[in-house]
């Protein structure tokens, strides 16, 4: 093998390119049916407790209203008795012993006590009950209106209304201002406000087990096309990959059923390749089988131990096919089965790579009388791949060039960069790829009429597989440093992009 110094190319900052790296989720299976259940019950619990809260508060203002208009009414009646009493002069409220019956509307029930205070202008107790406590602030309430307020007398919780009147002084020119209170217990707001939250709980009681139950059986029938869908797919044959019909699901599933028909396509077009590619090659093994199994024949029939030695040696040429087209299968089928990216991809310096291959068919070379030649830059070219399938391809473009090559030719590999792609080429003085064929030769088992070279048609297919893999480009071109027109040569370019550019600028070659 002969080392060429190559020209270096231009490439781009030095900057590292990370391969992609993912991370695989922990994945929970959930039950849509109870995801949504959950998502319509959850928020109906959360509320429910809410009304009732507020239900409650709702319940105690509707429960104040009657019973603050009495309070209101009796004070309304006790200050016209103070106005009533004698003008300037105040005086008391009859007793309960009078035959004046005007203090019967201050007469409690059973259920609840009342209580009253009447307090004259300087404070004076007047009338009523003295543990009646007066509003705090009097100032900032108008005289002549009837006001409420909550307060406690002896440790219980009554509601108090109140007012202010004024009444004429003999004495001074300012009107003294005279307080009427009426305060209650509030049993019975507490017994008319839990009347009303029975009459709106209990009802719901009832209501809430069959909205359950209408929730339930909504979802249950909303989600019965799933499992129509689940079942028609269950009872499919396994070599039926037809698109599933679409007219017979809900709109919302239409897409998911639409993904499904173009993975069914794609698997179905995968195996129809698959039985192609396996009948292909039952196909090329019948050769190199047939080929040995009569060269052994023939040997055995042999006498002439130059025939027999002529018989081995066929038999010893069928056996390499035989040997390389099994190895071109594996290989090809290990390329369509290799990971497209991840942890199988790993940071290469293409040039070590490409020269240890090359070092490889170095005697195949000599063998064949043919000039192996390499050519790398003198900067690192780093890409991201899988090194065992790189050189992979490599071999293959190197055993091509090498089988298409007459002897005396040269074949050359080189390494080098653009200001993004690493470039990988593989340049022969064969008879060169006609542009016709150029689409074709990547096919598998396909060969060029006329070659007389003996193959599998596999090489091409492998590196085409390969570089697809690695998100690369494979272009053919005549071989510009050809010197015989009847022997135009093949430039095989790979391009594949750079994880870290770091080439100085230089003139970049074209080929076409």
């Amino acid at each position: 093998m002969k080392a060429r110094e190559a020209p270096a190319d231009e490439a781009d900052e030095d900057d590292w390119f990370e391969p992609p790296t993912t991370e695989q989720d922990d994945t929970i299976e959930h039950s849509l049916f109870g995801e949504i259940l959950d998502w319509m019950l959850a928020p109906l619990l959360l509320l429910w407790p809410m009304s009732i809260a507020i239900t409650y508060l709702v319940a105690k203002g509707i429960a104040n209203q009657p019973f603050d208009h009495a309070l209101e009414d009796s004070v309304t009646v006790l200050t016209q008795q103070v106005k009533q009493a004698d003008g300037a002069m105040l005086r008391r409220v009859p007793d309960k012993n009078s035959s004046n019956k005007g203090r019967d509307f201050l007469r409690g029930d059973d259920v609840d006590t009342l209580y009253y205070l009447v307090v004259g202008g300087h404070g004076e107790y007047l009338d009523g009950d003295r543990d009646l406590p007066p509003p705090q602030d009097p100032d900032k309430y108008r005289s002549g209106m009837v006001l409420f307020r909550n307060d406690t007398i002896h440790g219980t919780p009554v509601r108090v209304a109140f007012s202010y009147l004024d009444m004429p002084s003999s004495t001074d020119d300012e009107p003294r201002r005279t307080l009427v209170q009426v305060a209650e217990t509030l049993e019975k707001r507490a017994q008319l406000a839990n009347e009303i939250i029975k009459g709106v709980i209990l009802p719901q009681f009832i209501i809430l087990p069959v909205i359950l139950a209408l929730v339930w059986f909504a979802l249950a029938r909303g989600l019965s096309p799933l499992a129509q869908l689940q079942e028609r797919i269950r009872a499919r044959p396994p070599d039926d990959l037809s698109p599933i019909e679409s007219g017979q699901v809900p709109e919302e599933i239409t897409p998911l059923v639409g993904s499904l028909n173009e993975m069914l396509a794609r698997l179905s077009l995968s195996i129809d390749m698959q039985k192609r590619f396996i009948a292909d090659a039952a196909h090329q093994m019948k050769t190199p089988l047939a080929g040995m199994r009569m060269q052994s024949e023939l040997a055995l029939r042999q006498t002439d131990h130059d025939e027999i030695h002529r018989s081995l040696l066929q038999l010893a040429k069928s056996s390499e096919a035989a040997t390389r087209l099994v190895n071109q299968l594996l290989a090809l089928a290990r390329a369509e089965n290799q990971p497209q990216a991840g942890t199988a991809f790993e940071p290469i310096e293409l040039s070590e790579l490409a020269r240890g291959v090359v070092q490889d068919w170095v005697q195949a070379s000599f063998a064949q009388h043919i000039d192996l030649g390499f050519e790398q830059p003198a900067y690192s070219i780093m890409i991201s791949g899988n090194a065992m399938m790189l050189r992979e391809l490599l071999s293959n473009l190197i055993d091509n060039a090498l089988r298409y090559t007459p002897l005396g030719g040269s074949v050359t590999v080189r390494v080098r960069s653009t200001l993004e792609l690493a470039i990988l080429e593989v340049e022969d003085t064969g008879p060169g790829i006609p542009p016709a064929e150029r689409s074709h030769v990547f096919e598998r088992f396909y060969r060029i009429l006329g070659s007389n070279v003996d193959g599998s048609g596999l090489g091409l297919a492998i590196v085409r597989e390969i570089a697809q893999q690695h998100g690369a480009e494979v272009d053919i071109f005549n071989n510009p440093r050809a010197h015989s027109p009847k022997l135009p040569g093949t430039l095989l370019r790979l391009s594949i992009a750079l994880l870290l550019p770091d080439a100085p600028e230089e003139d970049h070659i074209t080929y076409g």
